[in-house]
């Protein structure tokens, strides 16, 4: 008997049949970590490159719409704005840009004393997120408004004409159940000049686009 377990014993030490499993077992978490991580790393890139042509390409479009009238100076309509968010949620329709994201589109021009003002703001996106650089009417006195934008590095609107400004916000959401960058927050902006003589004096009826004010949980998107 004892012979026989020493031989066992002996039989079990000298085998290494089932070593590629242990090996696996101990690997397959370490590869299976780096393979989601590197995963949602490329997802987050891409959202990143998805939130700035969003921003970029708005921003160039709202500075194109408006009537076609080549002997007066060219009105926008609220459809008009209307129009180019819709063209906003086509191109973020993979990322779901309107029910993670918001978006907000201000017209920036000089007021009558030759200041910055926001003469009318736009926006659309479930996210709980406010205007950073000022709200619809900032500015609408005075040149105590010094334009949107990085301090130092303001964006401001020449006299006669006006700059479409767009921000973007966005919240992540990973792709995988590491959540390592879940819930982080995308921001661009983007701004134009507009394309042609652009009707400055108002943003004319022709459709329902909800103004910017403090974000309301309730208000549709």
């Amino acid at each position: 008997m004892n012979r026989s377990i020493r031989q066992t014993l002996r039989n079990l030490k000298q085998d290494v049949s089932g070593l590629a499993m242990v090996e696996f077992a101990f690997a397959a978490p370490l590869v299976l970590g780096m393979g989601m991580l590197g995963t949602d790393t490329a997802s987050l890139v891409i959202a990143h490159l998805q939130v700035s042509q969003i921003a970029m390409q708005l921003a160039d479009n709202a500075s194109r719409v408006g009537e076609e009238d080549t002997l007066a100076a060219r009105r926008v309509y609220e459809r008009d704005i209307i129009d180019t968010l819709l063209g906003a949620e086509k191109l973020g329709e993979n990322i779901s840009i309107y029910q993670q994201g918001r978006v907000i589109i201000s017209s920036l021009q000089r007021n009558a004393q030759g200041g910055q003002w926001i003469a009318w703001q736009r926006c659309r996106g479930a996210k709980n997120f406010n205007a950073s650089y000022g709200a619809q009417g900032a500015g609408s006195t005075g040149t105590s408004f010094p334009g949107m934008g990085v301090p130092g590095r303001y964006i401001t609107a020449s006299a006669g004409t006006a700059v479409m400004f767009v921000e973007v916000a966005y919240d992540f959401r990973s792709i995988t159940p590491m959540n390592l960058f879940n819930n982080q927050q995308i921001v661009y902006t983007a701004a134009f000049n507009v394309r042609d003589n652009r009707d400055l004096s108002q943003l004319y009826a022709g459709g329902a686009v909800a103004r910017c004010t403090t974000f309301s949980a309730n208000r549709p998107v």
